[in-house]
């Protein structure tokens, strides 16, 4: 493996860790507000072309790190649709 590539793994994780905090956190609150769902989609769109580049260039260090961003965005994405769901239906409910 090339020395720049380790660069590119470390600035890879740490694009894969910005996210944790927020997911874990909606996750453990079981709430979304506040949270853009168009961010996290945008970022998987990002992360989805980004992993294209980096298998069309045979580049690891891009293609692994977007993968694992791809999936926690994912995750965050559901946790808003799950969780806004919940609101709006807990809402519906109590205005009957």
């Amino acid at each position: 493996m090339e020395q720049l590539e380790y660069l590119g793994f470390a600035a890879g994780f740490f694009s894969m860790i910005a996210f944790i905090p927020q997911v874990y956190k909606t996750y453990k609150i079981k709430s979304a507000d506040g949270i853009s769902a168009q961010t996290f989609i945008i970022y998987s769109i990002s992360a989805v072309l980004w992993t294209t580049y980096g298998f069309l260039f045979n580049k690891p260090a891009i293609y692994i790190t977007n993968i694992v961003i791809l999936a926690i965005s994912s995750v965050q994405i559901v946790l808003k649709i799950k969780y806004d769901r919940a609101r709006l239906a807990q809402k519906q409910g109590g205005c009957k």
